[in-house]
């Protein structure tokens, strides 16, 4: 969602044309097909491009020139010749030239051949120098260093992208015409862009790799285009990035593993073609080497890259992805990478450049979109001076040193690059664009769409307008509104509170919690709240004790059959939570409740320990929770913070003792829960999501206090339930669980000749249980239900999916086909099932 919403806030003459700009198309002079990987290149020069998978090329210079050649091996070299300016839509057509045997040259003990193909890898002579590179790979780096500090600049900017004068004019751009005095035009597409978002940040980063590994990074310095305060445009712009290693196998774009040009196993997917040696600036030279893909359906990249012939070190790489990615939202993906010679043998990254285009209506290449840029700097490299561990655990709030509040000469002196003019002028029209009452009008839109809240009056919100309608078999239709405090990203303290109403039942239900911080660093915080709702138990096996919270299985509009196994829960909470290490979550929660059956088909009854028959629970407990998330990135520090979207595993470890007699208490037991959950990327084969959990409850307990396997009988998908199971088929006090999926990102569907223009992606899933029950457990309860545990056997399920299923880039829809697997003699089960349900994803 956040991700179509920063389309809507990004808005919508004069051009900025280089000296030259050329594009077009070329072809198979014989078959009129296009001619993928072409070379296009101005002579004596060293602009160079080459040809997409569809034969498309573009490429702009600040000089005049006026020809340019397009080859290949095998084929002969056609010179077109251009005038000065734009020279669009070109079509250029190469055929095969007999006439020639292979070209090479022999210099430095390495041999340069025009483009063929090799039998043996071996034979390629860009796979020596490649495997020198690959055995040097792991000394590259700041792990050579004992300790290290440099500088970093980040800058990010968003264009929205394909601009013409037709769109100018549209009506929503009334009394805003003024943006578009700010039009480019784009050195890597050619497309006219016009700026409307600029982040800048400088970061102090210090680190060490002994004796043990520790680093810190300060936000030194931050400057924002008129959007500070606006949570979607910089939760969106800091989740579209993802930290990467050229030297490791794959880098993570969007959650995709794409092939490292550099990687080990390369050859298998790319093609290389080593051109020349380069003399750099330094004197020293590099072997330039140009790569293509092998396959189409491969995430891979097209590009070219400069090896140092001395250290065998990357001393600059750029690559771009092919055309017809299997991403979603996503037209092109463009990087430019630079090295530093730091040492004789050590070279460490100087510049990153990468440029996403996006887009949300389709692929197109005359579609609307948005670029966004991320440049970021690297300078002033230190490894003599050393930091003791106090330093590291010292605390840096930007705020109070002042980050956001530097002068303009501060940044004319801490910016790595002189800003562009148009970048200078962003910061300008978008302070007057911020005072205009229709883009206002059009920002609090977007922010309601992405957080379902509306602002009604100073700083009140109503919410969550998503939770407002809902249906099961007690109450009917349920109507909700909700009410929250929202002071800004970084509110130190909240209040919440909703009233609900059943039109079958009759009843109000109601929920009130307030949460309070105050430690920003360790995150101290406390809490209180009461709710009185009805609720679906037994639909989660590590629950917490939240009072804002409602299960899907109370709300769903549509589900297979009957749902009427709801409770009716009064809940009063209180608890204290602080992180006394970076992203581990310490956490003390103090409870009292009641349970009670809200059906008349349904009951809860139990004996207590005189013996009498009791149908509602009285619970007093506390429980003690640990939860662990390494390597996680939030954008900001307040009591509700927005993750960035990461592959950090989520570990969750919960102990809960109930007492008997407290508050007039019925049970006193004890309980164990553990979670973990990974998103782990296998390659080119995709991205599986693997949830481990296991439990056990000690002591006699009622039903209400078991743990029910997780049924899902609504027809929507939802993580970490069984699809074919009912509500309370299986309880347990003791089990083992796992749920594996995984989404092939299309690779099975690329190999199916018609389907695979479809771009559909396949999901296989399996998904297991074992438990048991304690038979002085089953005893005491009373109820209608069947205490049946999966103890026998394994209870299991499995399927596949479709996903990435709609018409153009809105590509949001998925159907799982589920099949149980066993216990098949239980009372009205289901052996097969279809899910469906709507997922935003690349």
């Amino acid at each position: 969602m956040k991700y179509i919403v920063l389309f809507a806030i990004v808005l919508l003459s004069t051009s900025l044309f280089a000296q030259n700009k050329i594009s077009g198309k070329v072809y198979y002079k014989d078959s009129n097909e296009p001619f993928a990987y072409a070379d296009v290149t101005i002579p004596n020069t060293s602009y160079y491009i080459s040809t997409n998978n569809d034969g498309s090329f573009y490429l702009e210079t600040q000089e005049t020139f006026s020809s340019f050649s397009v080859e290949s091996f095998g084929f002969k070299t056609v010179i077109v010749p251009i005038k000065e300016g734009a020279n669009y839509e070109l079509k250029i057509y190469l055929e095969v030239d007999n006439s020639e045997e292979d070209s090479t040259e022999k210099l430095d003990e390495v041999v340069f051949t025009a483009r063929k193909k090799y039998k043996n890898k071996k034979e390629n002579p860009a796979y020596g120098i490649l495997k020198k590179l690959w055995e040097r790979r792991r000394t590259n780096g700041l792990n050579q260093f004992k300790n290290y500090q440099y500088e970093e600049y980040e800058k990010i900017e968003f264009d929205l992208n394909n601009i013409d004068s037709a769109f100018a004019k549209k009506k929503i751009f009334r009394n805003m015409e003024f943006v578009f005095n700010y039009i480019d035009t784009s050195s890597v597409s050619g497309k006219a862009f016009l700026p409307m978002y600029l982040n800048e940040n400088l970061y102090k980063v210090v680190g060490r790799n002994k004796p043990t590994k520790l680093e810190r990074k300060d936000l030194v310095a931050s400057k924002t285009s008129g959007f500070q305060d606006n949570q979607i445009v910089t939760e969106t712009a800091k989740n579209l990035y993802k930290n990467y290693n050229i030297y490791e196998n794959r880098v993570n774009f969007f959650d995709k593993a794409f092939v490292s040009p550099v990687a080990t196993d390369g050859f298998a997917f790319y093609d290389y073609q080593l051109l020349d040696t380069v003399q750099l600036l330094d004197g020293r030279k590099c072997y330039k080497i140009k790569y293509f893909p092998r396959r189409k359906s491969d995430f891979t990249f097209k590009g070219k890259m400069c090896i140092d012939a001395q250290t065998y070190s990357l001393s600059s790489i750029d690559f771009q992805s092919t055309k017809g990615i299997n991403v979603n939202f996503v037209r092109d993906i463009y990087v430019e990478q630079d090295f530093e010679n730091v040492s004789d043998s050590v070279f460490l990254p100087s510049r990153n450049y990468v440029m996403l285009d996006l887009t949300l209506i389709d692929k197109k290449d005359k579609s609307k979109g948005m670029y966004a840029h991320r440049t970021t700097h690297f300078k002033n490299y230190d490894f003599n001076s050393e930091q003791n561990d106090k330093y590291f655990e010292k605390k840096w709030d930007p705020y109070e040193e002042g980050a956001y509040e530097k002068s303009d000469e501060f940044w004319k002196e801490g910016r790595h690059e002189k800003l562009s003019k148009n970048e200078t002028e962003i910061y300008q029209m978008l302070d007057s664009l911020n005072q205009n009452k229709k883009f206002k009008r059009i920002i609090n839109l977007t922010e309601i769409i992405a957080s379902g809240y509306y602002n009604v009056w100073n700083s009140i919100d109503i919410g969550n307008l998503y939770s407002t309608f809902g249906q099961n078999d007690v109450e009917g239709v349920r109507l909700r509104a909700g009410a929250r405090t929202y002071f800004g990203q970084n509110d130190m303290w909240r209040l919440a509170g909703f009233l609900a109403y059943g039109f079958d039942d009759d009843k109000v239900k109601y929920g009130i919690e307030g949460r309070f911080m105050f430690d920003k660093f360790k995150r101290f915080t406390v809490g209180v709240g009461s709710k009185r709702d009805i609720e679906q138990l037994g639909v989660q096996l590590t629950t917490d004790d939240g009072i804002m919270t409602r299960t899907f299985a109370s709300s769903s509009v549509l589900a297979r059959g009957d749902n009427s196994t709801l409770s009716n829960v009064h809940k009063n909470n209180i608890f204290f939570s602080f992180e006394p290490w970076k992203n581990v979550m310490l956490r003390a929660d103090a409870t009292y409740q009641t349970i009670s059956s809200a059906s008349p088909t349904f009951n809860l009854d139990f004996y207590n320990r005189d013996g009498d028959l009791v149908s509602e629970l009285t619970d007093s407990k506390v429980t003690f929770s640990i939860v662990s998330r390494p390597k996680a990135r939030f954008t900001n520090y307040g009591i509700d913070r927005y993750e960035q979207a990461t592959l950090t595993p989520i570990i969750v470890a919960r102990y809960t003792h109930g007492f008997s007699g407290v508050i007039n208490s019925d049970f006193l037991y004890d309980k164990i829960n553990l979670l973990y959950y990974h998103p782990v990327l296998w390659g080119v084969i995709g991205k599986s999501n693997i949830t481990l959990e296991a439990g056990k409850t000690f002591g006699k307990v009622p039903l209400s206090l078991l743990s029910p396997i997780p049924a899902n009988q609504s027809y929507g998908i939802v993580p970490n339930t069984f699809s074919q199971m009912n509500y309370y088929e299986f309880v347990a006090d003791t089990y083992v669980s796992a749920h594996w999926e995984h989404h092939d990102n299309g690779k099975i569907f690329s190999y199916i000749p018609l389907i695979k223009k479809l771009n559909l992606r396949a999901v296989g899933f399996v998904r297991g249980v074992w438990g048991d029950i304690d038979r002085r457990n089953v005893a005491i309860n009373a109820s209608n239900i069947t205490y049946l545990a999966p103890n026998k056997e394994i209870y299991y399920e499995y399927g596949f999916g479709i996903e990435n299923i709609g018409l153009g880039n809105f590509r949001i829809f998925r159907v799982d086909f589920n099949w149980r697997g066993n216990y098949l003699d239980n009372p009205n089960i289901s052996k097969f099932g279809v899910k469906a349900g709507f997922q935003m994803n690349f």
